[in-house]
């Protein structure tokens, strides 16, 4: 057999998805296992956004679109991005693509040669680095600081191969965000070295307590920064597969033959449905906001209970837990002993920390954490 790529092979499976799948091959066998370990909303698509796509499909929206997307969305996210987020961004700065993963894999395409650098924040979500290999570029990872914030010793990693820095904020996995000190420094770096910066905003609605300020809305950062966001959190669109970049014009432009290449163009009345996600009544995003904030303090405060220590939960939807030893012995450990999937920590970069999803039920996250407790 001929040999496939060493690039790719060089890109591991994801461990989020390896848990949930032995967490799903148990249920087949009729075993009562709670997954807490995949970050989806267990909240239906607001029926007005539902009703938007529906409404497209039966007017006969089924044709291809332009490959930024229909001129619709695309205004709709860069009058967001103007008014909500505060970046300065034109129509023409804007891409849609088939969920925010995409967003992330298109900009790697289009802005990295073999060998860029890429910093990554440790802990940090798992598909960040594949998407920078797949690209061929080259991940370097920098831990946070204890307090999950960005020191000064985020410069003794950029060296002249270095390309681009990701931030991710509110975290996944951690759920911390970061403060304006963190930002400033990361726009210091980015700007003294002439570095992009991608900033992946998919929680931004999903936070409790803290300001989300967006690093393109600081001074000169909006002709470096790709933003990357979509709907699958804050609107409950995970199986939509919608999400966008907006970024500098020439950055745009590379993405967007990415996009023509590839996809083509993002599924035509999804488009409709983000339309209706944008301009409609913002209601559903805070009522899923607030259950998910009731959610997180119960979960804290049971963990707090059981002596185990998490990361500051001020955003997303996940605890992030100091298992005080091998994270993957111990979440394969809960899954086995009391039933409970779990995402363990060295998936993104951090272990010894076990990360489990609150987007599940009350009741159903009440019984996991007694599964848990009655293990420990």
């Amino acid at each position: 057999m001929l040999p496939l790529s060493e690039n790719i092979a060089s890109v591991p499976q994801s461990a989020t998805m390896a848990m949930n799948n032995r967490s799903k091959e148990m249920i087949a066998k009729g075993i009562d296992v709670i997954s807490l370990a995949v970050g989806e909303p267990d909240f239906n698509t607001p029926a007005h956004i539902t009703k938007a796509a529906i409404d497209a499909l039966n007017r006969g929206e089924t044709h291809y679109s332009p490959s930024r997307g229909i001129v619709e969305l695309t205004k709709a996210i860069a009058d967001k991005l103007n008014n909500d987020n505060h970046i300065p961004v034109t129509q023409k700065q804007v891409l849609c693509t088939s969920g925010a993963k995409d967003a992330i894999r298109i900009t790697m395409m289009a802005c990295l040669n073999p060998g860029d650098e890429v910093i990554i924040l440790n802990p940090a979500w798992v598909s960040y680095d594949p998407c920078v290999k797949i690209a061929r570029g080259t991940p370097v990872h920098h831990p946070l600081n204890e307090n999950f914030q960005v020191d000064e010793s985020l410069f003794e990693k950029i060296t002249d191969k270095t390309k681009m820095i990701i931030v991710n904020s509110p975290s996944n996995p951690t759920g911390s965000v970061l403060e304006r000190s963190s930002l400033r420094i990361l726009a210091d770096a980015c700007i003294d070295h002439d570095l992009y910066c991608l900033s992946d905003e998919i929680y931004e609605k999903l936070i409790y307590g803290k300001e989300h300020v967006s690093i393109g809305s600081l001074p000169d950062m909006a002709e470096r920064t790709i933003t990357v966001n979509g709907f699958s959190k804050a609107y409950a669109m995970t199986g939509w597969r919608l999400g966008y970049l907006a970024a500098p014009e020439g950055v745009i432009s590379y993405a967007d033959k990415v996009m023509q290449h590839s996809v083509g163009n993002v599924n035509t009345f999804v488009m409709w449905g983000g339309v209706a996600a944008l301009t409609g009544d913002q209601t559903c995003v805070e009522s899923m906001r607030k259950e998910f904030e009731q959610r997180k303090k119960y979960v804290i405060g049971r963990l707090a209970g059981m002596g185990l220590k998490t990361a500051p939960a001020d955003g997303a939807f996940y605890a992030f837990i100091n298992c005080g030893g091998d994270d993957n012995a111990t979440a394969n450990l809960w899954l086995d002993k009391a039933h409970v999937a779990a995402t363990p920590g060295f998936a993104f970069g951090a272990p010894g920390w076990i990360r489990i999803s609150y987007a599940a039920s009350m009741e159903r996250l009440e019984e996991a954490l007694n599964r848990i407790e009655s293990v420990l």
